[in-house]
C-alpha cells in the first residue's frame, strides 16, 4: 500500500500544505503573503497572523486537490525549524492537533534538509543521484555548502558568516527601489543589461564560507555616490546594475562551490532554496563546471513549499522515525 503523507510548511512567509503518496506529489498548495512587500522584508508578527488565517483553508485545498479524505492520511510531517518562531508555531500546533485528532504519527522535518531532499521527489523530469553528493542551499535565510552522506547524515562544510545570498539580492534590490522579494526582478532585469558594466566587491573569506554584507555595502555606496554625481543614474543604469550585481553574486557562489568539489571529490551537486531558481546561477554552473552533474529543482520546488516537507516525511516514515508531541518549534533548529 502506498504511504500518504500530509506535509505542512510555515517557516517564514508562505503557508503551504501538500499531499504525497510515496515519493509522488498529489498536491502542493502555497499561499503567499503579499503584505510584506510594503515593508521591504518579512515582518514576523504579520507573517504569523497570516499563517493563522491561511492554515486551515490551505490544508483543506491540498486534501481536496489530491482527491483523498483525511482518513487516508498515514502521517503528518511539519517544519519544526529553523525559521521564524511565530510562524513555526502555527504550523507545528496545527500539525500536532490534527495528528491527535486522526490518531496518526507526527514527523518533524528540518527545513534546510527538506530543500536538499526535494531532489528525491519523483516527477519524471530529473535523474536521481546516489550518495554522497554536494548539497548547495541558497535562499533568503541561508547559504550553505553541505556534504550529503545519506538522507539524514549531512555535514555543513561552508556557510555565510553574515547575510544570506537571498538577503544580498533583496537588500540591493531595495536600494534600486525594487519590491520584496527582489531576486526575481533582478534576474528578469539582468537579461536587458551588461554584466560587465560595473564591478563590485568579491569578499575574501576563508575556507568555504561566504560573506555578502560587504557586497551590499559596496553596492549601496556606489549607487549613492553615482546618484549624487549624476542625478537619475540609478534609473538610467538599472538594467546594467542588476546584471552586474547578479554576475558578482553568482561568481561568489561559483568560486566556493568549485573549491568544495575539488576538496570532497563527488560527481553530483544538488541545489535547493529559492535562489536556485536564478537563471544566471543555473547557466554559469552548467556551462562552467562540466565535470559534475547539476541537479536543480523544478521551479515550483525552489521556494518554500510543503511538497519537500512531505517527501522528507515519507523518507522518515519508512524507518518509523516519528516525532513527539512534546517537541517544540525551534527557530535555530540544527541539522
Amino acid at each position: 500500500m502506498p504511504v500518504t503523507i500530509l506535509g505542512i510548511e510555515s517557516s517564514c512567509d508562505e503557508t503551504s500544505a501538500a499531499i504525497t503518496q510515496d515519493n509522488k506529489v498529489l498536491s502542493n498548495i502555497i499561499a503567499n503573503q503579499t503584505v510584506h512587500q510594503n515593508y521591504g522584508g518579512v515582518v514576523p508578527e504579520l507573517a504569523s497572523r497570516a499563517h493563522q488565517k491561511n492554515i486551515v483553508p490551505v490544508v483543506q485545498q491540498a486534501i481536496d486537490k489530491a482527491n483523498i479524505g483525511k482518513k487516508d492520511i498515514d502521517a503528518i510531517a511539519y517544519t519544526r525549524g529553523p525559521g521564524l518562531l511565530g510562524s513555526l508555531l502555527v504550523g507545528g500546533s496545527f500539525a500536532k492537533s490534527l495528528s491527535i485528532g486522526l490518531n496518526i504519527p507526527l514527523i518533524e522535518v528540518h527545513h534546510m534538509q527538506a530543500h536538499i531532499l526535494s531532489h528525491f521527489i519523483h516527477d519524471g523530469s530529473n535523474q536521481k543521484c546516489d550518495f554522497p553528493f554536494l548539497g548547495v542551499n541558497i535562499s533568503g535565510g541561508h547559504t550553505q555548502i553541505i556534504k550529503c552522506n545519506d538522507y539524514f547524515d549531512m555535514d555543513i562544510i561552508g556557510e555565510t558568516i553574515d547575510d544570506s545570498i537571498g538577503e544580498a539580492f533583496d537588500k540591493c534590490g531595495k536600494i534600486l527601489g525594487l519590491s520584496y522579494p527582489a531576486g526575481p526582478s533582478i534576474d528578469k532585469m539582468s537579461k536587458k543589461g551588461n554584466h560587465k558594466k560595473f564591478t563590485f566587491t568579491i569578499p575574501k573569506v576563508q575556507e568555504l564560507n561566504f560573506s555578502f554584507s560587504g557586497l551590499k555595502t559596496n553596492f549601496k555606496r556606489f549607487v549613492e555616490t553615482q546618484e549624487k554625481q549624476e542625478p537619475g543614474f540609478t534609473e538610467r543604469e538599472k538594467y546594467n546594475l542588476c546584471a552586474s550585481l547578479q554576475h558578482t553574486i553568482s561568481l561568489i557562489l561559483y568560486q566556493k562551490v568549485e573549491k568544495a568539489i575539488k576538496i570532497i571529490k563527488v560527481k553530483d551537486i544538488v541545489y535547493g532554496g529559492g535562489v536556485s531558481a536564478n537563471s544566471m546561477i543555473r547557466k554559469r554552473f552548467k556551462s562552467k563546471m562540466k565535470d559534475v552533474n547539476h541537479h536543480f529543482p523544478k521551479l515550483e520546488y525552489t521556494t518554500d513549499n510543503a511538497a519537500m516537507i512531505a517527501i522528507v516525511g515519507y523518507l522518515k516514515y519508512k524507518t518509523k522515525n516519528f516525532g513527539m508531541l512534546s517537541a517544540v518549534s525551534d527557530a535555530k533548529y540544527e541539522m
